[in-house]
C-alpha cells in the first residue's frame, strides 16, 4: 500500500508561482513514476506531468515551459513547480504513484492516489 499526501495549493495571482509536493510513503518510492493531475470544477481529470523511476519526465501541453516536475528519492518526495500561473490552471492538483516505473498520462494507469490539493489563481 501507497500513502500520499499532497501540500502546497493555495490561492496566488495569475502569473505568480507555487511549489507542490507530494510525500509518499508504504513502499519503494524510487521504482515508482510518479504522476500530477489536475480536476477542474465541472472537468475530467487532466494529466499535468510525470517523472519515472529515472528522472524522465513528460508534461502535458497546456503547461510545457511552465511546469516543472522533480523528484527527491532520499525524502520520498515529488514536486511540482508552476509558475506564470493562468486563471485556467484553477483546479485541484492530484498526485499519483504507479506500481512500476514508467510514466502514463492516463489517470486510470495510476494505482495509487493522495487527497489533493486546492490551486486557485485569480485573474
Amino acid at each position: 500500500q501507497v500513502q500520499l499526501v499532497e501540500s502546497g495549493g493555495g490561492l496566488v495571482q495569475a502569473g505568480g508561482s507555487l511549489r507542490l509536493s507530494c510525500a509518499a510513503s508504504g513502499r519503494t518510492f524510487s521504482s515508482s513514476a510518479m504522476g500530477w493531475f489536475r480536476q477542474a470544477p465541472g472537468k475530467e481529470r487532466e494529466f499535468v506531468a510525470a517523472i519515472n523511476w529515472s528522472g524522465d519526465t513528460h508534461y502535458a501541453d497546456s503547461v510545457k515551459g511552465r511546469v516543472t516536475i522533480s523528484r527527491d528519492n532520499a525524502k520520498n518526495t515529488v514536486y511540482l513547480q508552476m509558475s506564470s500561473l493562468r486563471p485556467e490552471d484553477t483546479a485541484i492538483y492530484y498526485c499519483a504513484a504507479r506500481a512500476t516505473g514508467q510514466t502514463r498520462v492516463s489517470w486510470s494507469e495510476y494505482n495509487y492516489w493522495g487527497q489533493g490539493t486546492q490551486v486557485t489563481v485569480s485573474a
